[in-house]
């Protein structure tokens, strides 16, 4: 089949290198070069940068412009393949392409449709999460699935779970698309009363709280970011913490900093965090038990920042 592939961040990749492996990927379309991380030169996307190793050409648009879809349509696609594109695909394309559209999204559907599923489900303190190739419909991801796939979430954190829902999207897509080439594709319609949506996540709402139990602060930063940290001021300095469980060895009160034999916990409404890894503010990422050599008063506390 002729593909046009939409997407733009890692999450794709793994779909568009086992596209192009099994189909004519007649045109890759992703989003603009953009100050990604903390550098303050544009960057390519990941989609992008894969796309010229493998030879493919590129369009790169920020919008769904009249332009961009004369310029797809002209390829004379089979099908869209959508995978983490970040720009809603107008029902002019879609109806102007055979096959229409199909899409990898991140959950298993219907629930946790939109746009942060993979940290909305850890933050749930979900068991299972997974993948569903869905058609592209106008409605933000409603549209009927053919394939699923489900894996554990653990102790996952979020660029972990990513990466592999990622290459389980890459494969289920794969059969997907044999499935609709064969004609043997079964599709299942969503029970829209059993749909819930994952909002985008914002910075305020992954930051570490003392009122706060510790289950909820460890599952912050096991979803937690790049774009959205957990954060905190632990011992008047702020912090980004990378890795952290729930702590049975101590029982600080809330707010309260203790540190027992190189290891560090934070006091919470209803146990403790025992901090792992954290970066502080202007530093590299180090070992709690590192930070925890640097306090030597015989009492601290932490707070919200």
């Amino acid at each position: 089949m002729r593909i046009v592939f939409m997407g733009t961040p890692d999450f794709a990749v793994p779909s568009l290198t086992a596209l192009a492996a099994k189909h004519e990927v007649v045109q890759v379309v992703t989003r603009p070069d953009a100050i990604r991380g903390r550098g303050k030169i544009a960057e390519p996307s990941a989609v992008k940068i894969a796309a010229h190793d493998l030879g493919l050409p590129v369009i790169e648009t920020a919008r769904m412009t009249s332009d961009s879809i004369e310029k797809i349509v002209a390829c004379a696609p089979d099908i869209l393949v959508v995978v983490a594109f970040g720009c809603i695909i107008p029902d002019e394309l879609l109806s102007s392409v055979p096959l229409g559209g199909i899409n990898v999204h991140a959950s298993l559907l219907p629930r946790l449709r939109g746009a942060a599923p993979i940290q909305r489900a850890i933050l749930a303190g979900d068991t299972l999460t997974g993948v569903s190739i869905m058609r592209v419909v106008h409605e933000l991801d409603a549209g009927a699935w053919c394939r699923q796939s489900s894996c554990e979430i653990g102790t996952k954190t979020t660029a972990q779970l990513t990466s592999e829902l990622a290459h389980l999207g890459a494969r289920e897509l794969s059969c997907a698309l044999s499935d609709i080439a064969a004609g043997t594709v079964c599709w299942h319609e969503q029970d829209a009363e059993q749909a819930t949506f994952a909002a985008k996540i914002t910075k305020q709402e992954m930051k570490l709280d003392p009122h706060d139990g510790a289950r909820q602060n460890v599952l912050r930063v096991q979803a937690s970011s790049d774009t959205a940290p957990a954060r905190a001021r632990i011992a008047g300095r702020g912090v980004r913490v990378l890795l952290a469980r729930e702590a049975k060895e101590a029982e600080p009160e809330a707010s309260v900093v203790e540190i027992q034999k190189g290891h560090l916990y934070l006091g919470c409404s209803d146990g403790a965090l025992e901090v792992l890894e954290l970066r502080p503010d202007g530093k590299r990422a180090m070992d709690a038990s590192a930070f925890a050599a640097g306090l030597h008063e015989s009492a601290y506390t932490w707070e919200c920042l």
